[in-house]
Formats: structure tokens, C-alpha cells, sequence
């Protein structure tokens, strides 16, 4: 009954627009003093700071810097220069170019919502100016930023690693092949409508062209080199990897690129801070409520309860998208995968579930809960810089959407899409 109030009472603060963060801190604190009084407040700050110094969570705000440096330091402009020589001459090609130029930036910075607010700030006024309509180029920005964060370094990924206590690297592998394949599926759906509509053809392919991007975007073209090869050839932990991309991002922007001033590294450092502090400020406050839960034993009461319906993988992986699903239309990624994952945990290896597997599983969730209202935080951000409203980009999403959500059927019944790779590799 007591986590039902908890729950109650979460969301009541979250629809009265408390921050997240604040809400389950609050919530927390709450319970925390109703069971044990008193005597509870003085572990409150060691809770707090020891769940958000894990050495692993350091890759958080290293990968968020690396991505505003990144574009900052005329990165990100440079490839979607080089992805619009490639595919600009295809009709919806613009369009197209977004989606490939979403899946290269997120490789760095390894959020949604830093890449929609990155490339979208750039790409969609361009798309706006060559015809295509708002929504639509809202729509297209939103649902590809989200689809990046499947692709490895990925910020929920890590999240999830942490909480679940499972292999970082592996789930980057396990994203690939998912990442790509659903790539492919956004740009033949974003080509089918542009021949329905009309879209336009961004220019004539040339070879010239082509070069000469390419070899301006050289340099930025080994970031995800430098960063995932360390990563995956078992150089560097996603930590240190994280510490790399924000050392070849200064040197490729400030040395090589000569982009960053001291003004722009100041507002780079500037704008990762405050993403940072969003997301440890979650961190953290989650942990208050995760030792509440884990004290009450709540996961092992609900991985029992659900183990008592049917302790099939297949219908517990259906009942948990639908968990996942739910979750994901009220919470932001982060929050969900910090206060839920510990929670699931059990019934997941109870089920005898691959953790790796349900990390893919967990992120697309969450993916597609960054698209629907109403809190839809990268969904929002695309329709603010489009100044589209955003229930008219909802119907223009769901064509996207619908990928997504093949992409997660795939994973969740196909599990050699996303395990491949993890099995050649390292098992």
C-alpha cells in the first residue's frame, strides 16, 4: 500500500510540472521518514552522493561535452555537408540527410535530446526553407535523434549498465545492428512520402562535391573511429572512451578546424553542465527511492507476483514492453531506467532473460516514450525549434514511430539481431 501512495504521489508531483528529480527525492524523503522516522535523515546526503559518484557515470557528462564541443567546433557541420553530397540528390534527400546525420552525431555525444537540439537547430529552418512542411521536419528530426541512441556511446545504455549491473560494452555492440537496420527503415519511409508529396531534390549529385566534403570532414570522421574503436578493440573502458572523444573533439575543433574560441568552449562547457546536472540530479535523488524499494523489498515482491502468471521469457518480455511502454509516456528515459530497472531486475534473470537483450529492449521502450506526449521530451524539442505545435507533429510522427516499434518487436523476438554481434565478439 505504501508504494502505491509512493507511486500516486509521483506522478500527482510530475503532472503539477515538479521536476522529476525533485518529485522522487521528495517522494523518497517522505516514505523514508514514515517508516523509520528521525533516525533515517542523517544517511540521507551519503545515499545521495554515493549514488551518483559510480565511476562508470563519469562517461555521462564527458559524452555531453564532447557533443557541444563537437558543435561548437564546426563538427557537426561538416558532416552534414558531407552526408547531404552523398544522398542530397535523392528526392526527400534533406530529410534523408538528417536521419544519417542524426545516427553520425549521436556516435559522440550519445543523447537524443543534445542531438535534436544540435542538428535540429541547423537542419530543420533548412528543411523549412526548401519546402518541406514544419511538422514534417520536426517529426523526421525527433523520431532519428531518438533511433541514434541505440547506436553506441549511448546515455540510457549507460544508465542501464549500471543499474543492471551489466556489461557497458556489450550493449554498445548489441545497439549496432538495430541502430543501422531501422536507419534504413526511417530513410525508405522518409523516401516514400517525398515521391507522394513532392518533396524536393536538394541538388545534383557530383563527385567534386563529394570530395571536397569528404575531405574537409575527415577529421570529424574519426571521432567515432577513435572513440569506438577504443571501446570495442578493449583499449579504453566507455569511461575513458568518453574522455577521449572530449580530447579529439578540442582538437579537431580548436586546433585542427580552428572553429573554438574561448567564448564558444566556455558556452559548450556551459551547456554540458547544465545536461549534466539534470541527469546526476536524477542520479541521485533515484537513489534515495532505490534504497527505500530495495529496503521494502519491492523487486522480489514484484518479480514473484509476475512469476506467478507465467514465467515464459516470451510473455514476460510482452508484459514488461507494455510496463516499459506506459512508463515511458510519463517519465524521461533516465528517470525510468533508474527507478524501475533495479526493480525488474529479478524477475528478468528469474525469467532467464539476457540483461544485454533487455538493455535493447528497456532503451527502444523508453525511445518511443520520447516521442508521445505528454512528456515526449525530444519530441518537444524538435516541435520548439520548428515552431510546430506539437499534437500536429504526433500525426506526422507516427509513421516513425511505427518504425520504432517494429524495431523493438524485432529486438525483443528476434534476439540474434541485437545478440550477433555480442556472441562472434565476446562470448
Amino acid at each position: 500500500m505504501t508504494v502505491l501512495f509512493m507511486i500516486l504521489g509521483l506522478l500527482l508531483l510530475v503532472f503539477i510540472d515538479v521536476p522529476i528529480a525533485v518529485a522522487m527525492g521528495v517522494v523518497a524523503l517522505v516514505a523514508m521518514l514514515a517508516s523509520s522516522g528521525l533516525d533515517a535523515l542523517p544517511d540521507l546526503a551519503l545515499v545521495l552522493f554515493t549514488g551518483a559518484t559510480s565511476f562508470p557515470l563519469i562517461a555521462i557528462p564527458l559524452f555531453i561535452l564532447a557533443g557541444a564541443i563537437m558543435n561548437a567546433g564546426g563538427i557537426s557541420q561538416r558532416l552534414i555537408a558531407l552526408a547531404s553530397a552523398l544522398i542530397g540528390f535523392v528526392r526527400g534527400g534533406l530529410a534523408m540527410v538528417t536521419i544519417g546525420a542524426s545516427l553520425f552525431f549521436a556516435e559522440i555525444s550519445g543523447s537524443a535530446v543534445a542531438d535534436v537540439a544540435a542538428l535540429g537547430s541547423i537542419l530543420i529552418p533548412a528543411m523549412k526553407k526548401k519546402g518541406y512542411p514544419g511538422e514534417f521536419a520536426a517529426a523526421v528530426t525527433s523520431s532519428a535523434a531518438t533511433l541514434a541512441v541505440v547506436i553506441p556511446p549511448s546515455i540510457p545504455m549507460i544508465l542501464y549498465a549500471v543499474m543492471a549491473g551489466s556489461s557497458v560494452v556489450e550493449l554498445f555492440v548489441a545497439g549496432i545492428v538495430p541502430g543501422v537496420l531501422g536507419g534504413l527503415l526511417m530513410m525508405a519511409i522518409t523516401y516514400a512520402v517525398a515521391v507522394r508529396r513532392n518533396y524536393p531534390v536538394e541538388e545534383v549529385f557530383r563527385v567534386s562535391r563529394v570530395v571536397r566534403t569528404l575531405r574537409e570532414a575527415a577529421w570529424a570522421l574519426l571521432l567515432p573511429v577513435i572513440i569506438l574503436g577504443g571501446i570495442f578493440g578493449g583499449w579504453v573502458t566507455a569511461t575513458e572512451g568518453a574522455g577521449l572523444a572530449v580530447l579529439a573533439a578540442l582538437v579537431i575543433g580548436g586546433l585542427i578546424y580552428r572553429e573554438l574560441t574561448w567564448a564558444t568552449t566556455r558556452a559548450a562547457m556551459i551547456e554540458a553542465g547544465q545536461q549534466t546536472a539534470v541527469v546526476m540530479l536524477l542520479v541521485a535523488t533515484s537513489a534515495l527511492l532505490g534504497e527505500y524499494l530495495t529496503a521494502m523489498q519491492v523487486p522480489q515482491q514484484v518479480a514473484q507476483s509476475i512469476i506467478g502468471l507465467t514465467d515464459n521469457p516470451i510473455y514476460v518480455l510482452a508484459l514488461l514492453n507494455v510496463f516499459f511502454l506506459l512508463i515511458g509516456m510519463f517519465l524521461h528515459s533516465a528517470a525510468a531506467i533508474i527507478l524501475v530497472v533495479p526493480i525488474v531486475m529479478p524477475l528478468v534473470n528469474a525469467a532467464g532473460i539476457d540483461p544485454v537483450h533487455f538493455g535493447l529492449v528497456v532503451t527502444l521502450n523508453l525511445g518511443i516514450g520520447q516521442q508521445t506526449p505528454p512528456v515526449a521530451s525530444v519530441l518537444v524539442t524538435a516541435c520548439s525549434i520548428a515552431k510546430a505545435d506539437v499534437w500536429e507533429v504526433s500525426k506526422v510522427n507516427l509513421r516513425f514511430i511505427g518504425v520504432l516499434a517494429a524495431m523493438l518487436l524485432l529486438v525483443t523476438y528476434v534476439p540474434a539481431i541485437p545478440m550477433a554481434l555480442v556472441e562472434l565478439f565476446y562470448r
